[in-house]
């Protein structure tokens, strides 16, 4: 059984407690930079064994009467048209998105802030249609020098230019798509507003990583570079805490580098700045709620081992560079964990040689089994896996058939008669459906049905790169999948 090690509850509590002592320290304002995903953190659920993915909405959640959230969209992104890499959706849809599932926690929503203004069109069809929704809408300009020109930012002629946020609650939460989208710069403007006004506020800052109070090299930091391997983000001692305080805090590089100017902007705002580094600046309190070390460092070695296999395939597809697979097998070497410590990896490669070099694929259940599939004329070997597995769950004998020929015949005859496709085998989506259908009439595939919601948190491995459906399916039962950086065939596309 997988170790809990972080105490999710605690978490909570001392995270919601440290950001109302953040607020008070202000005079009762705080605009709160949100990093990181508020929804679906599964990155801290994977290496805090414990922490739920829901856990920072569960936060606000207990402070929902206190708090309102405005999204920051960079209108460059807008105007470009940027992706989600994880969704595939553009940040504009993403900002509806986020504010439909913040609504439906019941969170309130203040508005949007469109950073980076200039004169893009497209920015001006974004705000119409938030307008015609009952969405305030506020534009923050670009400020040339930024953020070097600290006369120029702290001027009429600089944070002067922004439309002033109204906000009516203590706790102002100022999260975004995506990186890169103005989240601090929205932060300080607000700041600037108020200072104007002669009111009080003040800023901060969550990251769940890295986790500060842990050391530089503990395996849950260097699974946080594991995930940023394809950006320039490192791990590093806050140079300005040791200095301050003579204590070691762990903080990246990006905030350490901006510091300075960040400190320099809220002198001049507030007179002096409230913080000496740029670990005071943050409310993190996930590194007091460790309960189990070993399990978290442990769960870390996992991670930055499906970092590798994803960011190999990534490689082999043309789609990340070279430099940060070293990087990672460089973390990989610090930690001294290889690619057979992943435990599906070595039964997924035998069942793949025992198969005649075939596709296979291994996984390793909650309760620590392995089971495998491997290819066939009817399904592919990650269909067979999903129903291998799902029989074990559900306490099916090995050699009963969820889905009989008689089935899946008439389904493959669809695939490729009338809809043209080339793989007449089912993929994972296609089998279930199936499942789904006989459910109805059988009994045991009825008891298999059942058991699909406790495939979440298995740990897969297939010996090729899968089909972008497969993956999707996958990713939607909440399996942790990894593949070995080739393709099936030698075809130039795959679909």
């Amino acid at each position: 059984m997988r170790k809990i090690g972080f105490d999710n509850d605690q978490y909570v509590r001392l995270q919601s407690e440290r950001i109302r002592q953040r607020i008070s320290k202000f005079g009762g304002k705080l605009y709160l930079e949100f990093g990181g995903k508020l929804f679906d953190d599964y990155h801290a659920s994977r290496v805090l064994p414990g922490f739920q993915p829901d856990s920072k909405i569960r936060m606000l959640m207990e402070m929902k009467a206190e708090s309102e959230i405005i999204v920051a969209i960079s209108a460059d992104d807008i105007e470009r048209n940027k992706r989600r890499g994880d969704l595939g959706i553009t940040y504009d849809m993403e900002a509806l998105r986020l504010i439909d599932a913040f609504r439906a926690c019941g969170l309130y929503v203040g508005g949007v802030c469109i950073t980076h203004c200039r004169e893009q069109g497209a920015v001006s069809q974004f705000q119409k249609r938030l307008e015609a929704l009952n969405v305030p809408v506020y534009r923050h300009y670009l400020i040339p020098d930024y953020p070097a020109n600290l006369p120029l930012i702290v001027s009429p002629d600089g944070f002067g230019r922004d439309e002033f946020i109204e906000t009516t609650r203590p706790l102002v939460i100022v999260t975004a798509p995506g990186p890169g989208s103005g989240k601090m710069a929205t932060c300080l403007s607000q700041l600037y507003h108020h200072h104007q006004r002669g009111e009080r506020a003040g800023y901060a800052k969550f990251e769940t990583f890295p986790i500060w109070n842990l050391p530089l090299n503990h395996p849950v930091n260097l699974a946080y570079e594991a995930a940023t391997a394809d950006l320039d983000d490192v791990n590093m001692i806050d140079p300005f805490h040791l200095e301050a305080y003579g204590e070691k805090a762990v903080n990246y590089n990006r905030d350490v580098e901006i510091f300075p100017v960040l400190s320099a902007i809220l002198t001049r705002i507030l007179g002096e700045s409230p913080y000496k580094s740029p670990t005071d600046m943050g409310v993190n309190m996930a590194g007091y709620c460790l309960c189990d070390d070993e399990a978290c460092r442990e769960a870390s070695g996992q991670e930055i081992l499906r970092r590798w296999y994803h960011t190999a395939c990534e490689v082999r597809k043309g789609m990340a560079s070279q430099n940060a697979l070293m990087k990672l097998e460089l973390l990989m070497n610090r930690l001294g964990v290889t690619c057979e410590d992943r435990p599906p990896v070595v039964p997924a490669l035998k069942k793949a040689e025992l198969n005649g070099d075939k596709p296979a694929m291994a996984m390793e259940l909650p309760d620590g089994r392995i089971v495998t599939g491997k290819t066939s004329s009817l399904l592919g070997a990650c269909s067979a896996c999903i129903l291998n597995a799902l029989k074990a769950l559900a306490g099916i004998p090995d050699d009963v058939l969820l889905l009989s020929p008689e089935i899946l015949r008439p389904l493959q005859h669809l695939k490729v008669e009338h809809l043209g496709n080339k793989n007449p085998r089912l993929h994972v989506n296609e089998a279930l459906i199936a499942l789904a259908v006989c459910a109805v009439s059988d009994p045991v595939a009825s008891q298999a049905m059942e058991a699909l919601n406790d495939l979440a948190g298995s740990e897969a491995h297939a010996t090729v790169i899968l089909a972008r459906a497969d993956e999707n399916t996958l990713s939607k039962l909440h399996i942790n999948l990894t593949c070995e950086p080739k393709y099936e065939t030698h075809k130039l596309y795959h679909g």
